[in-house]
């Protein structure tokens, strides 16, 4: 008998049950690690503390990077905060392979995504490079690349456009014409590569870039983000390995967002929890700040709240008349723009 195909509603409607159940399981194994923490982890039975980096989080259980590429299984102390992947911390040996993290680190950055429940849920901290990943198939899509190029402004963090499947170009000329689509975000400061995954020798500008980074993945379905983690991350199956042994969590670690080292140097976060990545409630000066080639222009309009559609002495309007802003950009602001305003 064929399985009944679900709803996108019905799909949802599981996803938050099963998040629910995820976080309530999650509340009660911390309350219990809690108790023990202030029942048995007194101060004078730990070790000294020592710097590291949370690799991956799952549940209460953190696998903690010390300076020397050591891992660790710790737990949390109360009162902490949540640690996420990438997080620094300081954490103190309670044995052989174990720790408990005692603190957490100030973040330079946190990139994060609305959850069901409309709240911001953290993914990583600490990136340093957002990677936005299109390819000629499916179609770029400029509105989600654009949420991107916000989210990223927002924290704080360079954007790089990463073309991939160029393989897919069948000619010179499709693939100069898939590129002169893009070209608009190199204009404005984004750096622009075309690589392909199948092609290993055409990773090498994409390597340089990520080398000293700690970067993240992001891009809609379908335009070969696992198959770029695979070939940057030739020894990924060994350094999982490593860490279902440091973390006794077995291939679940796999699930929660996760920071792999590269060879070349640098750091690459495998995060699912950006595979339907999209923005949050921001406001609409945040919005403007997103759209860095606008923003300069918004203060020249004649008026302080104009929506720059019809209104008189519009100084946006006349940049993407004379060709200083994409009209695509404006589009896809004026669209988030009203999203924005349909959500006061």
């Amino acid at each position: 008998m064929p399985r009944r195909r679900l709803s996108q509603r019905q799909i949802e409607r599981v996803q938050r049950i099963q998040e629910r159940r995820r976080r309530r399981l999650e509340e009660r194994t911390q309350l219990a690690l809690d108790r023990l923490d202030e029942e048995r982890l007194d101060d004078d039975m730990l070790g000294a503390p020592r710097p590291g980096r949370v690799v991956v989080r799952y549940g209460a259980n953190l696998a903690v990077e010390d300076e020397h590429g050591q891992l660790y299984h710790c737990l949390c102390r109360q009162h902490v905060g949540q640690p996420v992947c990438g997080d620094r911390v300081v954490w103190q040996p309670t044995g052989e392979g174990n720790g408990v993290v005692t603190a957490l680190q100030p973040r330079e950055t946190l990139l994060s995504r609305p959850g069901y429940s409309g709240r911001d849920r953290p993914l990583a901290a600490n990136i340093s490079l957002l990677v936005a990943v299109v390819a000629p198939r499916p179609e770029p899509s400029s509105y989600l690349i654009d949420q991107y190029l916000v989210a990223a402004r927002l924290i704080g963090v360079p954007v790089l456009v990463l073309c991939n499947k160029m393989d897919l170009c069948e000619t010179a000329r499709d693939r100069r014409r898939f590129l002169s689509n893009l070209t608009h975000y190199r204009a404005i400061g984004y750096p622009l590569i075309a690589v392909s995954a199948k092609q290993t020798g055409t990773l090498d500008a994409l390597i340089d870039q990520l080398t000293a980074e700690t970067a993240i993945l992001l891009g809609q379905s379908g335009v070969g983000k696992s198959s770029l983690i695979k070939a940057l991350l030739p020894d990924r199956e060994v350094q999982i390995g490593r860490l279902s042994k440091a973390t006794g969590l077995g291939r679940h670690t796999t699930s929660a967002a996760t920071c792999y080292r590269l060879s070349g140097g640098g750091s690459l976060i495998d995060s699912p929890g950006v595979r339907s990545f999209r923005l949050g409630p921001i406001s609409r000066r945040d919005l403007e700040r997103g759209f860095r080639e606008i923003e300069p222009f918004i203060a020249r309009c004649r008026f302080a709240n104009c929506r720059h559609e019809q209104e008189p002495d519009c100084a946006v309007r006349k940049a993407v008349a004379a060709g200083e802003i994409d009209p695509r950009r404006l589009a896809n602001f004026q669209h988030l723009a009203a999203q924005l305003e349909g959500n006061d």
